[in-house]
């Protein structure tokens, strides 16, 4: 009998492949913490690729002048060394907290992690195909209605209907023509918006006679024959193998919403020295994020919790400062055990179970027994 499958344990947990959670993952694997990336889009981009992926952008620190293709490539490329995992076509759904302190994360896809921290760069939200607006359509979802799907292999030999008239849905209805047995354009007018280059081709292929075009909106579906409604008020039946719907994508904040992180504005307040939410081990970073004085840019984005300060630290470490020659001493402020490294490592080993790393034994002598003292009297002050 196969069970559920165990969940995939990870240091962090980043929901989001557009630049901001990009180039968390790289500041993640700089400091040696592993971590998965999660994303509802098929690719990584995000927002940046979606919206305004060959528009110009300015306001990158270092680049005169770059689009948001360009920008993700450019990220895809920086972090690729450190061989983050990807999980993209899959949103996020359930958070609960664990009795180890861990968050378990669901997925749409089943899949589900187990995270010692959580990273929201989600944007504006998870961006999800508008769907074909007929009742009971759902059901052939993955069987004979395809949204923006990520391979066109599968189609070879088909009668295809593809339903859209931008970008994607004109490259993907010539990208058909010579390996599907049929291809039929499908649009509610005859006007596109797409790249003139794309349409140019589109109609060079229907003046062949290699594309059909038709004008008009799917009025029902019933898996093999899709009725559209023409502006004429006439009713055409369109036999079919598969239906393809490329009608844009749209941002939706979906069940992060639901997590009892307080939004404000669909925003994820947090605060400044971490950039943590309401919910420890939660963190929020990018344009999901709000606190005073932030601005929606996305340079924004390329700062935050990541110094010192940041998340790499689990939230029970409180830094304290040793007068001895080392450049810092941590103590954990629920068990007390003391800890001595690199200023990015603050894990704690005794009381919570955090990522093993190899420290130096604690100093001795009379500065150690200094900070003991000082530490037994501020646990007496907290009685």
């Amino acid at each position: 009998m196969t069970g559920t499958p165990a969940p995939i344990e990870t240091d962090a947990l980043v929901i989001g492949a557009g630049p901001v959670g990009l180039f968390q993952a790289f500041q993640l694997g700089l400091l040696e913490i592993s971590c998965h990336i999660v994303d509802a889009l098929p690719a990584a981009g995000g927002q940046c690729v979606q919206l305004y992926g060959d528009k110009p952008i300015y306001d990158i620190p270092g680049i005169p002048e770059t689009s948001g293709r360009s920008l993700a490539a450019s990220l895809l490329q920086q972090v690729a060394p450190l061989a983050p995992q990807f999980h993209f076509g899959s949103q996020v759904s359930t958070l609960e907290r664990q009795a180890d302190r861990r968050l378990l994360i669901g997925t749409s896809t089943g899949t589900a992690f187990l995270a010692k921290t959580i990273f929201i760069a989600g944007g504006v939200g998870a961006f999800v195909p508008k769907r074909i607006a007929l009742e009971g359509i759902q059901q052939f979802e993955g069987k004979r209605l395809f949204y923006h799907p990520e391979s066109l292999d599968r189609f070879d030999g088909q009668s295809v209907v593809v339903n859209g008239g931008d970008d994607a849905a004109l490259a993907t209805a010539i990208a058909l023509v010579g390996t599907a047995r049929h291809v039929t354009l499908l649009h509610r007018r005859d006007g596109f918006q797409a790249d003139e280059a794309l349409v140019g081709r589109m109609h060079a292929l229907v003046a062949e006679g290699a594309l059909q075009f038709a004008v008009g909106q799917p009025a029902a579906f019933d898996g093999e024959v899709l009725q559209i409604s023409t502006p004429d008020a006439q009713t055409v039946a369109l036999p079919l193998d598969a239906l393809i719907a490329c009608l844009g994508i749209s941002p939706r904040l979906g069940p992060i919403a639901d997590w009892g992180l307080d939004l404000v504005r669909k925003q994820i307040p947090v605060d400044t020295e971490r950039f943590q939410t309401r919910e420890a081990g939660v963190f929020a970073v990018g344009d999901i994020n709000t606190y005073p004085g932030k601005k929606k840019l996305i340079v924004y984005g390329f700062h935050g919790p990541r110094s010192r300060h940041g998340p790499q630290r689990p939230s029970c470490f409180r830094a304290r400062r040793c007068r001895c020659s080392r450049p810092r001493a941590h103590a954990c402020i629920t068990c007390w055990a003391w800890a001595e490294a690199a200023p990015s490592f603050y894990w704690c080993q005794v009381a919570h179970g955090h990522r093993d790393v190899a420290l130096p034994a604690p100093a001795p002598g009379r500065v150690r027994r200094r900070e003991t003292a000082r530490a037994d009297a501020w646990r007496a002050r907290r009685r």
